[in-house]
């Protein structure tokens, strides 16, 4: 008989892990923005619209592309057992370009209590980005993206 309530301390222990391991939180990533080092072989000024793409890639299809700026979209969504998808980080790399097309300004933000956050920033001038009223939609629906309409679930 002590051989079979091993094996039944054995699968109620094994049982107790996956029930542990379910509660864990996962998490999915979504978007792309480049990394910092990709960021400093891009020159301001001298950098042209075909140069970026060829550096840092075009901005994916949940970022965008404007006609005065391209802007590079990665999020994190915290999925915590049946509780809704939890979007925890979003960032932003906004590059504008100049009239000549020439890169004109590259700022990094980051998302902290809803309000749109400078992270970096790397400009010709003292003018921030154009496209302000894009930021401000891209940052505005915080948890109002259904991650099961882009997943197709």
């Amino acid at each position: 008989m002590s051989n079979m309530s091993n094996v039944a301390r054995g699968v109620v222990a094994v049982a107790a892990l996956l029930a542990l391991a379910a509660c864990s939180a996962t998490y999915q990533n979504h978007g792309y923005t480049p990394l910092e080092a990709d960021l400093e072989r891009v020159a301001v000024g001298q950098d042209t619209r075909e140069s970026v793409a060829d550096k840092i890639g075009y901005p994916g299809s949940e970022g965008l592309r404007e006609e005065d700026a391209w802007y590079y979209v990665q999020s994190r969504w915290r999925h915590f057992t049946y509780n809704e998808p939890e979007e925890v980080d979003r960032e932003v790399l906004a590059i504008s370009f100049a009239a000549n097309d020439t890169v004109a300004n590259i700022e990094r933000f980051g998302i902290e209590d809803g309000e749109v956050v400078a992270l970096s920033r790397r400009v010709t001038d003292t003018s921030t980005v154009r496209g302000a009223g894009t930021l401000r939609r891209l940052f505005g629906n915080l948890g109002g993206l259904d991650p099961r309409r882009i997943l197709g679930d």
